[in-house]
């Protein structure tokens, strides 16, 4: 496939849901464990691709909390990939200045993996630049779930004022508090749905889909979706017209 021109306005955070890697697989004969090791490659390449194209934070639907319910085998086998992954990339995002985040409930991962990850933020903690999040044991009405939690104790505590609450005050008790919020939401693999991913904060994300399963995808593929993400009109509930002042003004 050939290069994608350069976009020339890149959205600041972008949130990919990586789907596709079973029927990757499956379309070549190769078992589904395949399909997750190309797909774990292809993190790889998106992870510096986004930063090359000027992306400064990439959100990464590494696992969800429904995806437990796969078959135990598979589940063993993406855990045994994500710590395999980390252990890989820990001297890469060091060299190359990569923050690692993480959202979900990463307490109940494996205790080796929660080890990686501490290790891994610990190390990158400082770099400022570039900003890789793993969703991990993710989903998007637990974190809503937990964060209300958070808020009512907050309250009981004195420490918030239920008469002041507003999203402003209620989004520091989500996962994503010193995140941004996405600007651009891609789903490989054709499937049209967002799967508890991020729910509150996409909530004036742009969305795209791509037919490309997630092992497939590429740099281009990464490049075309801004360029569409160029293409669109971001009004917040505003009209063109309003909008069109403040576009004079730059």
């Amino acid at each position: 496939m050939s290069h994608a021109p350069a976009p020339t306005h890149v959205p600041h955070h972008v949130a990919i849901i990586m789907d596709g890697n079973g029927r990757w697989a499956k379309s070549r004969g190769l078992p589904r464990i395949e399909g997750h090791r190309r797909g774990v490659e292809t993190v790889r390449t998106t992870t510096f691709a986004a930063r090359d194209l000027g992306v400064k934070v990439l959100t990464l639907y590494a696992f969800s909390v429904e995806n437990w319910k796969r078959p135990q085998d598979e589940v063993g086998a993406l855990m045994g990939l994500l710590e395999y992954y980390l252990k890989k990339e820990l001297e890469t995002f060091v060299r190359d200045r990569v923050r690692l985040r993480t959202i979900g409930r990463t307490d109940e991962m494996p205790a080796s993996i929660q080890k990686l990850l501490r290790t891994t933020m610990e190390e990158t903690k400082n770099f400022a630049d570039y900003t890789l999040v793993l969703a991990l044991n993710y989903g998007a009405r637990t974190e809503a779930v937990d964060a209300a939690r958070a808020y009512a104790a907050a309250v009981a505590a004195g420490k918030e004022k239920l008469n002041d609450s507003s999203w402003e005050t209620f989004s520091r008790y989500l996962t994503t508090a010193d995140l941004p919020d996405p600007d651009l939401v891609i789903r490989t693999s054709g499937e049209t749905r967002i799967s508890n991913f991020l729910l509150l904060q996409a909530a004036y994300a742009e969305f795209i889909f791509t037919p490309v399963l997630w092992p497939d995808f590429t740099k281009a593929d990464l490049a075309a979706a801004i360029a569409e993400f160029n293409k669109r009109e971001r009004r917040f509930g505003l009209t063109s017209e309003q909008l069109k002042p403040a576009a004079a003004t730059k």
